[in-house]
């Protein structure tokens, strides 16, 4: 505030004295005043502190959420019907995978049964042809005996 090189003693210091100025009281508008009793006079609790002092105050009731509106009852008719419609799906659905399971055996026996067929009727075309295909002639048994093309046997 004030510089070193500026000596100055307290005493010689200029002293200026404010007085406050009053405002002229301001003119209320009374609004009527009615006494309105309150519907209910809030409790005063007080809690001691673990350190010994006292808070006293108003208790605050916690908010109350608005009541849910009340579902309406499901009658057992309509569970009844639902748990039908759920149960008749049901049935379908395994009827269905059972005819599935009834055509799909149905075809592997069948290829089964014509797979045996051509193995058995290959074998015995192997039976049939190799008897006589080694011996370059054709046998004829007759009352036991046996020709062969142009030969006797007896």
């Amino acid at each position: 505030m004030y510089t070193e090189h500026t000596p100055h003693v307290p005493a010689q210091r200029a002293v200026e004295v404010h007085q406050p100025t009053p405002l002229p009281p301001a003119v209320a508008v009374s609004a009527p005043v009615v006494p309105v009793q309150p519907g209910a006079v809030p409790a005063v609790a007080s809690i001691v502190l673990p350190d010994g002092r006292v808070v006293t105050g108003y208790a605050i009731n916690p908010a109350q959420p608005e009541p849910v509106a009340a579902k309406p009852t499901v009658s057992r008719t309509a569970v009844n019907v639902a748990l039908g419609g759920v149960g008749f799906l049901a049935v379908c659905g395994g009827l269905i995978l059972l005819t599935s399971f009834i055509a799909a055996l149905t075809a592997f026996i069948t290829q089964l049964i014509i797979l045996a067929a051509v193995i058995f009727g290959g074998w015995i075309a192997v039976q049939l042809f190799s008897a006589s295909g080694h011996q370059g002639g054709t046998t004829v048994n007759i009352r036991k005996a046996t020709f062969k093309r142009n030969h006797f046997h007896g």
